[in-house]
């Protein structure tokens, strides 16, 4: 487990038509569509996946909120759930 990482982004959310895009400011090409607001935020985690997998190839690092993942290791994070 000591080669991974984790990389803390904050997405903006907005609507796009009949759906939703999201995007992280100030990664380019972070961004993308989904018809449901989950289904844009999963979106665009794979992005920023294939971002960070592109640039770890390169040698390069996303450059800004990456942790190391230790053992045992916990986690935060806040996801928007539709009540209404």
């Amino acid at each position: 487990m000591s080669d991974k990482r984790a990389v803390y982004v904050s997405l903006v959310l907005e609507r796009n038509g009949d759906g939703y895009l999201a995007s992280v400011p100030g990664l380019q090409g972070a961004f993308a569509e989904g018809d449901t607001v989950e289904e844009s935020i999963f979106n665009c985690i794979d992005v920023v996946k294939m971002i960070s997998a592109y640039r770890a190839e390169r040698g390069e690092s996303l450059g800004f909120n990456e942790v190391k993942l230790t053992q045992g290791m916990r986690m935060t994070v806040s996801v928007p759930v539709g009540v209404g």
